[in-house]
């Protein structure tokens, strides 16, 4: 029996993330523990400059006689762009890394070059075999489970920890942030990282092996963080970090374009949100997006309920991508179509560690300290 309809009266979280709960006031769940993280993790401007200042020296201290003091991560979007930009604003010596999964759009490839180039920072990319990274992510699209983007996510974090690993360099800066990604349920999601569920979903509906695919298992993670102190730092929550004030500053500094949605620089997962998921499995991620900005003062709620008034897609770049992604999968329109109205299956369906990701979720405030260094 489906749940009667029901929005939160703060943020715009509803009843299409199945797990949501309300309180008597009719305020959800999801942006009161948004609230309380940022509560809890952000400190205020004056503390959060002297922690800033502390985690620049140390970094710069501990990449002494290095080629390289921090690695980073680059998409061409906003978040990891900014991050690049305050990273060496500070005086840092990063290496930029960037997993080509074959997906970028022109504009991320744009936005990617000239930020390097205006920033002088050296850029290593890591270019994934097509055929084998596809026949991947066809194997998470037949088995019929949300987290469509989990081959690019893992891939990203291992190819991330790797290179720190091979430059002797402690320090991951990610443009992950609490102000603009608080909320996302785990049942829109499922956890990137669980290489078993991974592995074995590619076993069942894949027919290329993964050889050069990188991976990172639970045991390679706990390696890098205990072994060799490597730390994955969410380095936005360490600045004043406003995403329309960050685009401006970009566009207006070194020619950065904006690409119109949050991921948005890849053309699967701009056709995977906009399309594929509301389609599916019947939820916009733009209701978590545009909640954790309510949450974090960014925009009201006014605006954002206006914000989802607005189509997904615009129809004629929906028929470019469809066309563009069903051509580039190899498939027929039939064949997309069977994949597109087959019944939703959870990732747990499938063999996984969905059971330890779930406990250790309980213990996230310490793990997080572990993995940062906080």
């Amino acid at each position: 029996m489906s749940r009667p309809y029901q929005i939160c009266t703060r943020c715009i979280m509803d009843t299409s993330d199945p797990e949501i709960h309300f309180d008597n006031q009719g305020v959800c769940d999801r942006c009161t523990a948004a609230i309380e993280r940022m509560r809890s993790q952000l400190l205020p401007p004056p503390e959060r400059e002297r922690a800033l200042a502390e985690l620049v020296e140390k970094i710069k201290e501990e990449g002494r006689k290095k080629d390289y003091d921090c690695i980073i991560g680059v998409s061409g979007g906003v978040d990891s762009t900014i991050t690049a930009y305050w990273v060496k604003k500070l005086g840092l010596r990063p290496l930029a890394v960037h997993f080509d999964n074959g997906w970028d759009s022109e504009l991320a490839v744009d936005n990617i070059r000239n930020t390097l180039q205006a920033l002088n920072i050296d850029l290593f990319t890591y270019v994934v075999d097509w055929e084998e990274f596809v026949n991947l992510q066809l194997s998470f699209l037949r088995a019929n489970v949300v987290n469509c983007e989990s081959p690019t996510d893992h891939g990203i974090t291992a190819t991330l920890f790797r290179m720190a690993n091979k430059e002797k360099v402690r320090f991951i800066l990610s443009g992950s942030n609490l102000v603009t990604e608080a909320i996302m349920p785990i049942s829109w999601a499922y956890y990137n990282q669980d290489l078993r569920n991974l592995k074995a979903i590619h076993r069942r509906f894949g027919e290329k092996a993964l050889k050069t695919f990188p991976t990172i298992s639970i045991a390679d993670y706990l390696y890098y963080v205990f072994v060799e102190k490597i730390r994955q730092v969410p380095f936005l929550n360490y600045i004043e970090y406003n995403k329309e004030e960050a685009k401006r500053l970009l566009t207006m500094e070194i020619g950065w374009r904006d690409y119109g949605g949050k991921h948005y620089e890849s053309v699967w997962t701009r056709f995977y949100q906009g399309y594929y998921l509301p389609r599916k499995f019947g939820f916009d991620k733009r209701r978590a997006h545009l909640s954790t900005l309510i949450c974090s003062g960014q925009i009201r709620r006014e605006e954002a309920l206006s914000e989802m008034e607005k189509p997904t897609y615009d129809p004629k770049l929906l028929a470019e991508d469809m066309q563009y992604v069903i051509k580039k999968f190899g498939l027929t329109q039939v064949e997309f179509d069977a994949i597109l109205n087959a019944p939703p299956k959870q990732h747990y369906e499938y063999p996984s560690n969905h059971f330890l990701f779930h406990k250790l979720m309980r213990h996230k405030n310490l793990f997080r300290k572990i993995a940062t260094g906080a």
